[in-house]
C-alpha cells in the first residue's frame, strides 16, 4: 500500500515522547511508520501536529483544520488518553471525537485509530482510570466499525503489558514500544513485510522480589505522579506553549535517493536482550 502524504495527529503518544530523537527531541511510532511508508513511496510527504499533553477537545480545535488544509491521503488520529487520566467527561469526549472522526471520514483518506494499552498492568494507580480506559477503548472499536477506519488493538497486545515497552514515567512508550506500535499499524495496514507478531510478549524474565517491586513503585510515585498531580491541580500541561514539532508536509526522506533503514528486529533484540526494566 503506498501513500503520498500522512498526517499525524494527536498527543504525547504520537508526538513519541519516550523515543529520544536528536532532530526532533522525539521520534515516536508515527515517525517510525513514516520511515516504512517511505520505503515503499521516497517521496513520501508527511506532517506530525501532535503535541503533548493534548484532550481530544484541543486536538479538535487545534489540529483538524491544519490536517484538512493537507489534503492527506493517509491520517492517524488515536485520540483521548489524556481524558482518560484527566477529569474530562466521557460523554463530551465521544462527541468530540464523533466530531472529528466523521469529519476524517469524509475526507476519504485512510484513516489509522487504535485502542489503548491496560494501564491497570503497568501503572501502581492505574485501576483508577480502569473504567475511562474502557470505555473509550469500546469508543475506539465502534467508530472504527462505524466509519471503516483502520484499528490497531494495542489494548490486547502482551507485549505492552511489560514494563520493558514503557519509559521510566510508565505513561510514554519506550523506544520498543513505539517500534511494536508501528509495527501494528504497519500490520494493520497491510505493508509489506509487516507481521502479525508485532503484540507477541517478550523473553520471560524471572519476576522481582516484592520488596524490590515496592521500593520500584514508590521511586516512581515520588519522580512522575507527583509531578503530574501538581500539574493537574495547576491546570498545567506538558504542552502548554508548544507548537507541533512537524507542522507542515516535508519529504520523509532528507534526501530523495536515500532509502530509511528500518532496525525494528534489531531494536527488539537488543532490548529483549537487556532486560530493560
Amino acid at each position: 500500500m503506498q501513500f503520498s502524504r500522512f498526517v499525524a495527529l494527536g498527543d504525547s503518544q504520537t508526538e513519541g515522547m519516550g523515543d529520544p530523537d536528536p532532530r526532533y527531541e522525539y521520534r515516536g511510532w508515527a515517525d517510525r511508520l513514516a520511515d516504512r511508508l517511505a520505503l515503499s513511496n521516497p517521496d513520501l510527504q508527511y506532517a506530525n501536529l501532535a503535541v503533548r499533553g493534548k484532550t481530544t477537545r484541543q486536538a479538535r480545535e487545534e489540529q483538524l483544520a491544519p490536517a484538512l488544509s493537507m489534503d492527506p491521503d493517509l491520517i492517524t488520529a488515536p485520540l483521548g488518553m489524556n481524558d482518560v487520566i484527566g477529569s474530562s467527561d466521557m460523554a463530551a469526549v465521544h462527541g468530540d471525537l464523533d466530531a472529528v472522526y466523521r469529519v476524517l471520514h469524509a475526507t476519504g483518506a485512510t484513516v489509522v485509530i487504535s485502542t489503548y494499552p491496560d494501564v491497570t498492568r503497568t501503572i501502581p494507580m492505574g485501576r483508577r482510570f480502569e473504567g475511562k480506559l474502557l470505555a473509550l477503548n469500546a469508543m475506539m472499536r465502534e467508530f472504527a466499525d462505524e466509519y471503516g477506519f483502520v484499528l490497531v488493538d494495542l489494548y490486547s497486545a502482551p507485549v505492552l503489558t511489560d514494563l520493558r515497552a514503557w519509559a521510566p514515567d510508565r505513561l510514554h512508550a519506550s523506544p520498543l514500544g513505539h517500534e511494536r506500535f508501528a509495527d501494528g499499524a504497519a500490520f494493520a495496514l497491510g505493508l509489506e513485510h509487516s507481521s502479525a507478531d508485532w503484540a507477541a510478549p517478550l523473553e520471560v524474565l524471572a519476576e522481582p522480589r516484592r520488596l524490590y517491586r515496592h521500593a520500584r513503585d514508590t521511586r516512581w510515585a515520588v519522580q512522575y505522579l507527583t509531578p503530574w498531580m501538581i500539574r493537574r491541580m495547576r491546570g498545567r500541561s506538558l504542552g502548554d506553549g508548544r507548537t507541533p514539532k512537524r507542522p507542515r508536509l516535508t519529504p520523509v526522506l532528507d534526501d530523495p535517493g536515500r532509502s530509511p533503514v528500518d532496525t525494528s528486529a534489531g531494536l527488539r533484540r537488543t532490548n529483549a536482550a537487556r532486560g530493560d526494566q
